[in-house]
C-alpha cells in the first residue's frame, strides 16, 4: 500500500511571554483559517508560554502535567480539525521541570519526550531537567522523529540510523541574533540525514528584550525549501511526498554508509 503526501503547515505564531491563556486562544481563534486538507500542525516550542528560564519556582508555576488544560486544549482542536499537533510545552513530572515536546493525533492518542540538550548560556538546566529520548511516532504512514530547539545543534542526537524517520521536526524560540544558524542547521540536517525537516519558530519579545522572527520552513531532502506561504494566511504549508524521498534514498543511499555509534 503507498503512502499518501503529508500536508504540513507550520505556524510560526506570535507568543506573549508567560500568558498561557491568551496563547490558547490565539491558537484557536488561527485555526479557524487552517486549510482542511492539512494533516499535521507544528508549533513552536514551548507555544503557550514562550520559553522561560530564571526563577525555578516562577517557571514552576506555569508547568502542567500531560493531563492539564494545555494537552487536553490541544486533543480537542486535534479532534476537531482532524489533525495531529505537535510542539512543547512546560511539563511538571514528580516535581522536575521539563521541556516537553508532544505529538497529538486526532485519536486522541498521544506521545511525548523531553528536551535533552539543556540552552546552559541562559542557565536552562538549572530550571529544567534533561530527556533521555527522542520523540518518535509513526503518523499517516510516515515516520517522524522531534527535537526541540538546542536539540538542532547535536547532529548525533539527530541522526537517522537506518532511516529510522522519514521527517523530523525542530520547534524553537530562536531568537533573531542568532537565527541565521538555525536556517544553517535545518538544512545541515535534512542533507546528511536525507530526510525531511520542518522548523518552527516563534515571533514575538522575550522579557530579556530578544526579538524572535518566525523564520520557519519546510525543507527536503536535498536541502531545498519547499514551503509556499498562503496569501493572508499565518500558516506556512508544505506537502511531503514519500514517493520522491524514497525515490532519493534508492538512487543515493548514503545512509548505507553512515558510522555506526552509541549515545553513552
Amino acid at each position: 500500500m503507498s503512502v499518501g503526501n503529508l500536508n504540513v503547515a507550520l505556524f510560526p505564531m506570535e507568543i506573549k511571554w508567560e500568558d498561557k491563556e491568551h496563547n490558547l486562544k490565539f491558537l484557536e481563534d488561527a485555526l479557524h483559517n487552517l486549510h482542511p486538507d492539512t494533516d499535521l500542525l507544528i508549533l513552536p516550542e514551548t507555544f503557550s508560554t514562550g520559553f522561560i528560564t530564571g526563577d525555578k519556582e516562577l517557571v514552576r508555576g506555569f508547568a502542567e502535567r500531560n493531563t492539564m488544560s494545555t494537552i487536553d486544549r490541544i486533543k480537542l482542536l486535534a479532534a476537531k480539525y482532524n489533525i495531529a499537533i505537535a510542539g512543547s510545552f512546560i511539563a511538571d513530572t514528580g516535581g522536575s521541570i521539563y521541556n516537553r515536546a508532544f505529538f497529538i493525533e486526532p485519536s486522541g492518542e498521544e506521545t511525548f519526550a523531553d528536551k535533552k540538550h539543556l540552552f546552559t548560556m541562559v542557565g536552562e538546566h538549572n530550571v529544567f531537567s534533561p530527556g533521555n529520548s527522542r520523540l518518535a511516532v509513526r503518523y499517516r504512514g510516515w515516520n517522524i522523529a522531534m527535537v526541540i530547539c538546542y536539540d538542532i545543534r547535536f547532529p548525533v542526537w539527530c541522526r537517522n540510523r537506518d532511516n529510522e524517520y522519514d521527517l523530523l521536526i525542530a520547534v524553537a524560540n530562536w531568537p533573531v541574533v542568532r537565527v541565521d544558524a538555525w536556517n544553517k542547521l535545518l538544512i545541515a540536517r535534512a542533507i546528511e540525514n536525507e530526510s525531511y525537516v520542518c522548523g518552527v519558530d516563534c515571533k514575538g519579545i522575550d522579557k530579556a528584550g530578544f526579538e524572535y522572527d518566525g523564520s520557519s520552513s519546510v525543507i527536503d531532502f536535498k536541502g531545498k525549501y519547499i514551503e509556499v506561504k498562503q496569501e493572508n494566511s499565518p500558516f506556512l504549508y508544505g506537502s511531503l511526498s514519500m514517493e520522491k524521498l524514497e525515490k532519493f534514498r534508492s538512487k543515493f543511499p548514503a545512509w548505507k554508509d553512515a558510522d555506526n555509534f552509541s549515545l553513552l
